[in-house]
């Protein structure tokens, strides 16, 4: 295997550069490359690409950094900083350094990422900054600065990426309608919530408060068969749109979900819960 040296670093136009087909990124590539992008225009490229010159002359190969590429081709970037290996390099020396980028390159953890976020938040005391200043969607920031708020029991699931924030978050919430916290109940249902729609989870909810916890196994199970969902369609104005898909975006679930929450507090709170 050719041993790869780096000789420079400098921008090269986005037009003269081609992914490597030996990159070992393969799946997910374009995952999330909007929130790579708003951290790229907020705080900047932070390491560059590694290149290599390509079959094609005057171009050059990606062999790290196809990510980065693509983030950069959103914001409508015209050249990226490059760190450049002078010469080709073979198939498996190729692979070997896309491989070892990645392994140094791992995703920060979501516990690393719920510090940041919450150390910014106790900063700048409001979530739009915070999601300003990292580039993540202010939905994700709203749960990850909750975190604090989640008991003991519940803070270890979530760090052992065994459930979810935001499972974690409504098992917390449904477990203390009686008034009376049991660490059993709560993780049990932030283990059962993530694979309930969101009517489901509320319908959980509903039950414990008016039966308690002793029945937790029958609650989960009757969310689960209980009465039919029946869908509906609406038609709204483009401003009420927009207004969902935000108060969606806050509460980090669907538009369905949020439109469904609003229809039923709505009707409780004119009396039609309880008429029926």
């Amino acid at each position: 295997m050719n041993t790869a040296q780096i000789r420079e670093v400098k921008e090269i136009p986005l037009a003269s550069l081609v992914i490597g087909k030996n990159n070992v990124r393969l799946s997910d590539v374009g995952k999330d490359i909007d929130e790579l992008a708003n951290s790229i225009k907020k705080l900047g490229l932070l390491e560059p690409i590694v290149v290599c010159p390509a079959e094609t002359p005057g171009k050059y190969e990606i062999l790290t950094g196809q990510r980065r590429f693509l983030a950069h081709q959103r914001l409508g970037r015209e050249s990226i900083l490059a760190a450049v290996i002078p010469d080709r390099v073979d198939e498996t020396t190729a692979k070997v350094i896309s491989l070892t980028e990645n392994l140094m390159r791992r995703d920060m953890n979501r516990k690393d990422l719920i510090t940041v976020c919450t150390a910014l938040y106790k900063q700048y005391t409001t979530i739009k900054d915070v999601a300003d200043e990292t580039g993540l969607p202010a939905s994700t920031v709203s749960l990850y600065v909750k975190y604090d708020r989640l008991k003991p029991e519940l803070k270890e699931l979530v760090d052992s990426g065994e459930v979810g924030m935001k499972e974690a978050l409504r098992a917390q919430d449904a477990a203390m309608t009686t008034g009376t916290y049991l660490p059993e109940v709560a993780t049990k249902l932030a283990k059962e919530l993530g694979g309930m729609s969101g009517a489901q989870q509320e319908r959980v909810k509903k039950e414990i408060r008016e039966k308690g916890h002793e029945s937790i196994d029958d609650v989960i199970e009757a969310a689960k068969t209980g009465d039919k969902v029946i869908q509906i369609i609406v038609t709204i104005g483009a401003r009420e749109n927009k207004l969902l898909s935000a108060f969606a975006n806050d509460e980090g679930t669907t538009k369905d979900d949020a439109a469904r929450a609003l229809i039923e507090e709505g009707l409780s709170l004119k009396g039609y819960d309880q008429s029926i």
